[in-house]
């Protein structure tokens, strides 16, 4: 009889835990992929990490981190071969393949053009999309990697001199330079304001349009990526495996939330969020009410970045020299 009540108990305390742990839907096929070209070797961390210019076996590779869509073509940046490659999304095509400044590690689509950031160039490219043609070089900062369009104006973190600099998004001319946190990497514009996450300060900080520091707030460890949220914006850990949800209006924290190992690039697609885990190969799909995950997807090999075409998320692979997607919904 004892023995009896025991399992029974045992029984309903699996029952209760199971009912009170958040749902996690996993993919039922992996992400169709899309090759690039040559073979990886094997990855020290990223190039996004190191800053450096890459060890013998990540030169071997095209090095695919950034991505960019511009409503025909998702441009993908093959850092290693100082090129960018332009996919067409109706079918998945590789269109075309255009050389820019060397080590291209940000992308950016806005006021028709595709913006580049190289991080050993120390300037911008601007792209006309439908040829590839360059419009123009722009400088910038010490390390450029990361981007960001306010409507009107670029914004550049440069992450070597810990600044981000504002370019006219009309000529490129630098309307000023700020600084921020130690090694900005993401840039984002949310709420009327530019917020750069700062990956080795472990904060964001707020800026005017003008440039004026609004105010700085911790985050997790290594904070990657940004992305606006309506009213939020939401910060990913690289070193936290997490993502962190502050409220755009005053950077009040809402919520860390676990969602993987390396969480790096981060997007919303109208609904819901989506993080790409470089250190778990996978994407994760996660509620911005709650922070929930509410679905995981396996990637290629090392993704640092994400982007969503309106109806697929893509995400480059680092690692495996491809692009994966998925359709978002």
């Amino acid at each position: 009889m004892i023995l009896l009540k025991a399992r029974v108990f045992l029984m309903v305390l699996l029952l209760v835990c199971a009912a009170t742990m958040p749902s996690v839907i996993k993919a039922q096929s992996p992400m169709s992929e899309i090759p690039l070209g040559g073979g990886a070797q094997g990855i020290s961390g990223g190039a996004l990490l190191d800053g450096g210019a890459g060890t013998a076996a990540e030169s071997s590779t095209s090095g695919p981190e950034a991505a960019a869509f511009d409503g025909t073509y998702i441009w993908v940046a093959t850092q290693f071969n100082d090129s960018v490659t332009r996919i067409r999304k109706s079918d998945s095509v590789i269109s075309g393949s255009f050389a820019v400044c060397k080590r291209p590690v940000a992308l950016l689509y806005a006021n028709s053009s595709i913006w580049v950031a190289c991080l050993l160039s120390n300037n911008v490219m601007k792209l006309n999309p439908a040829t590839g043609a360059v419009q123009g070089t722009f400088a910038a900062g010490d390390g450029p990697g990361g981007l960001a369009y306010d409507g009107t104006n670029v914004w550049v973190a440069n992450r070597n001199d810990n600044t981000v600099t504002k370019l006219s998004g009309k000529t490129g001319a630098i309307l000023g330079t700020f600084a921020v946190g130690n090694r900005p990497l993401g840039v984002a514009f949310v709420g009327n304001n530019i917020w750069v996450a700062n990956n080795k300060s472990n904060s964001v900080t707020r800026l005017s349009t003008a440039g004026a520091v609004l105010g700085t707030y911790e985050v997790g460890k290594g904070p990657f990526g940004i992305a606006g949220e309506g009213p939020n914006l939401w910060v990913t850990n690289y070193f936290s495996k997490s993502v962190t949800k502050l409220r755009a209006s005053d950077g009040l924290n809402l919520g860390t939330f676990d969602v993987g190992d390396g969480a790096a690039g981060v997007v919303y697609d109208g609904t819901s969020m989506w993080v790409v885990c470089n250190g778990d190969n996978k994407v994760v799909k996660v509620s911005p009410s709650s922070g929930t995950v509410i679905a995981t997807y396996a990637t290629g090999k090392g993704p640092f970045a994400v982007v969503f075409d309106g109806s697929q998320i893509w995400t480059p692979n680092f690692g495996s020299n491809s692009v994966s997607t998925t359709a978002a919904n």
